[in-house]
């Protein structure tokens, strides 16, 4: 995996996301909730690695922020799996404030990158 923290991270945390989908899915039948979030958790990792293959700053910066759109969703829809009680309090804090570290990331990378364009 890549030494850039953002593109491990986000990938980490895709990872983390299909092994919770697949919890949903089996364990508790929810396929619906779990599918707007394997979409949405994944697609943090994937536009990173767009924008970190990207060739232009303009590029970088939309990609950078079109990830940080879907860790916002992401928040949306663990919020409401937890609020459902698919998951307990504690499995929701820690995918949570996974999350949380991923959006402080983007929200700084497309702060400072929109400053230079």
């Amino acid at each position: 995996m890549s030494e850039n923290p953002i593109v491990s991270k986000s990938f980490a945390f895709a990872l983390r996301t299909v092994k919770l989908c697949r919890i949903l899915a089996d364990e508790h039948k929810e396929y619906t909730l779990s599918r707007e979030l394997l979409s949405s958790g994944t697609n943090i990792g994937r536009y990173v690695k767009a924008a970190v293959s990207g060739d232009s700053r303009e590029s970088f910066v939309q990609n950078m922020g079109k990830a940080l759109q879907q860790a916002d969703i992401t928040e949306y829809w663990l919020q409401l799996i937890s609020f459902a009680q698919l998951l307990n309090e504690n499995e929701y804090e820690s995918i949570e404030r996974d999350r949380k570290e991923i959006a402080k990331m983007l929200t700084n990378i497309v702060k400072t990158s929109r400053g230079k364009l």
